[in-house]
């Protein structure tokens, strides 16, 4: 009877699989029933492993990790639901057999189980059987031949000689040292020197900078360095271009070489007799030019193909060791960068491990008993965790927020942006900056409190000087009051008097009153022409002129608008009045109004309200709207700011194009929908 031990949350699983299973031929043991280290000494007796898990995260990978080590030996079938193709791959690599999706398939499981057991002995069945050593080997076969008692002893030598290039896998020169002075011990010669060329500044790519044609010595022995100090090997000419060419092995006494004077001359300069390409399966590397042997004896063409082939796998070797040089040099430059930025970094892998930290991060926060380079993700506030957990789970960058320790005044700005793999379904690590901006909003908090008390002062200015120009009148008359009380003309001049203050102070407080509301009031359905006379008649209230003219043209439809009469009202009697100011004598103000459809099929009315002055220049175009700003030597400058803020309480907009020597024109723009209200 076969063994199967089922791990799974529920029992669920191991039901079904009874079910699939002929109960007579496998016994099901479910992981929960086993406690202490019965699964340890179970181990002999198990002969499949069924796992239930989700590969959509880590926690799948530590089960079937846990379970392997526990079950080094033992067949593993996976069940899931959902599961991604990049946590399929590790579970294939840990050893799982087979990766199936719920539901259980009775005959698939069946198949499965009788592949996987056929190829292991029942449990116990069969004690294993140590093969039969094999026969002697004869001490000599041939009289005058080497003893082969002794060749693993020096086969092992050699593989021991060969193996110490692995020491410097990861560096060209002591690699290519260790390479040649082994080669020249086996071949007998005399002179040897590689040359290589200039390694590429972008991964797979060749150099273009000035000198990439050109190949300096990388190695050399037995030939003077002042030599090779002042000798470098071109692609254009010479053995080099003859090589990069072919990729064959030249020798000096070959017809090529006679025919070529620079080949002769490089080959007598060196002392060397055969140039042999070092190539990475792809292009020329480099160069190696050896002499003969001590012996004088020339070298076989078999010798020099297995030399070829060796210099191959070490054209290889120095191009990897290029990828890792340019690798290493650009981690160590992002490290750098990180380190000496003033902002705190971090990046977090996607196991929650954390790949790199800089010494600003581990300064803002701190935790006692942590060594002096260690930081890990537990380090991290929970609010920042937690975003970073989101940010690796959803792939998607976290927009940027702030964050405040309890008990702290300091604040941070953080952002998190995932790293991807080209191709791959979830990041494989985050980046998180966090800034410290205690500063910064110290600073915007004092510029902002500075901009209110220079508005306040400017404010304060202002009003102090129209209030004086309205009550000057009314003291005047105020001390003369008890003198001339009974004269009528005095009285018609206090009348006056006061009533000018009166107008200019209300004046100023509807501006003070609609520029300090931002909603809207009682909201009506008004006519528009209706609207503009009664705005007009506000605004002749305050121009001193007798002869003035409105010309209202409409576009022939009926215009309503629901608005907050009284405000809209005001804002159409201030660009009036502007306009009223801006004409000569007799005054004249045009208004204009029609409908218009945007793009997105909503209605707008545009009214255009048009002076006979000399137009607006670009600088009052661009500030007429701000607070107190006027050209006139009277008035406060607020008419034109309180009608763009009751304007954008409608949800409307105020243009007023610059065209000096043309009529002033101030366009609204108002919705026809009702406006909502707040």
């Amino acid at each position: 009877m076969r063994t199967l031990l089922v791990i799974a949350p529920t029992n669920a699983l191991s039901q079904a699989i009874g079910v699939a299973l002929n109960a007579d031929a496998y016994r099901i043991i479910d992981h929960e029933k086993l406690k202490g280290d019965e699964l340890r000494h179970m181990a002999s007796s198990i002969d499949v492993c069924v796992v239930d898990a989700e590969l959509t995260s880590v926690e799948a990978i530590r089960t079937i990790e846990f379970y392997r080590r526990a079950l080094p030996h033992c067949p593993m079938i996976l069940y899931t639901t959902h599961s991604q193709w990049d946590w399929e791959e590790d579970a294939y690599l840990l050893g799982v057999n087979h990766i199936l999706t719920k539901p259980v398939r009775g005959k698939l499981l069946q198949s499965l189980m009788d592949r996987i057991l056929a190829k292991a002995p029942t449990n116990g069945a069969h004690p294993a059987v140590p093969p039969s050593p094999p026969p002697p080997m004869p001490a000599q076969q041939v009289r005058g031949t080497v003893d082969h008692g002794a060749m693993p002893g020096r086969m092992l030598e050699l593989l021991r000689n060969c193996s110490t290039i692995l020491c410097h896998s990861l560096s060209a020169e002591p690699l290519l040292k260790e390479f040649v002075l082994l080669l020249r011990e086996i071949l007998g010669v005399n002179r040897a020197v590689i040359f290589l060329r200039k390694p590429a500044n972008v991964l797979g790519r060749a150099a273009l900078e000035p000198g990439a044609d050109r190949l300096v010595s990388a190695c050399a022995v037995g030939i003077s360095n002042g030599v090779l100090g002042q000798f470098q090997l071109s692609l254009d000419a010479g053995i080099a271009s003859y090589l990069f060419r072919s990729g064959r092995v030249l020798r000096r006494e070959s017809p090529e070489a006679e025919r070529d004077p620079q080949i002769r001359s490089e080959f007598d300069l060196l002392g060397t007799r055969v140039a042999i390409p070092v190539l990475d399966r792809e292009s020329l590397v480099g160069v190696a030019l050896f002499d003969g042997r001590v012996t004088g004896e020339p070298m076989v063409n078999e010798e020099l193909a297995l030399i070829f082939h060796l210099l191959e796998q070490l054209g290889l070797a120095i191009k990897n060791i290029w990828w890792h040089d340019q690798v290493s040099a650009r981690h160590q430059m992002m490290f750098d960068i990180l380190g000496q930025i003033k902002s705190g970094c971090v990046v977090i892998g996607r196991e929650l491990n954390v790949l790199h930290a800089n010494e600003i991060i581990r300064q803002y926060f701190p935790r006692p008993g942590r060594s002096a380079d260690a930081f890990e993700f537990t380090d991290l506030p929970q609010v920042i965790g937690s975003r970073v957990f989101e940010s690796l789970k959803s792939g998607l960058p976290i927009p940027e927020f702030k964050f405040q320790p309890l008990g702290q005044d300091r604040r941070f700005r953080v952002s998190i942006s995932p790293f991807r793999k080209d191709h791959a379904s979830a990041p494989t690590a985050a980046l998180v900056v966090v800034e410290d901006c205690t500063a910064a909003d110290r600073i915007q908090h004092l510029e902002i409190e500075t901009a209110n008390l220079r508005l306040v002062q400017q404010m304060a200015e202002r009003l102090a000087h129209e209030i004086g120009n309205a009550v000057v009148p009314i003291s005047t008359h105020q001390q003369l009051l008890d003198e001339r009380v009974n004269d009528p003309d005095f009285q018609k001049s206090l009348a006056e008097a006061m009533e000018d203050g009166v107008k200019r102070v209300s004046r100023l407080v509807d501006q003070m009153r609609f520029l300090a509301r931002d909603r809207l009031g009682k909201v009506e359905s008004v006519p528009v022409k209706q609207l503009i006379e009664e705005a007009f008649r506000e605004a002749r209230a305050y121009h001193p002129s007798t002869s003035v003219l409105l010309q209202y043209e409409s576009s022939g439809e009926p215009l309503s608008l629901s608005c907050d009469r009284q405000g809209l009202q005001h804002a159409f009697a201030e660009i009036i009045l502007n306009a009223l100011q801006a004409n000569g004598s007799p005054s004249q103000v045009q208004v204009r109004t029609r409908t218009e459809t945007d793009s997105a099929g909503s209605r707008w009315a545009r009214i255009e309200v048009q002076d006979s002055g000399a137009g607006f220049s670009d600088e009052a175009a661009g500030k007429a709207s701000e607070p107190f700003y006027t050209t006139r030597k009277v008035g406060l400058g607020l008419g034109l700011a309180v009608t763009n803020k009751i304007i954008q309480t409608h949800s409307g907009k105020m243009e007023i194009p610059a065209h000096r020597g043309a009529p002033g024109l101030v366009r609204i723009s108002l919705p026809l929908d009702p406006p909502s209200v707040n």
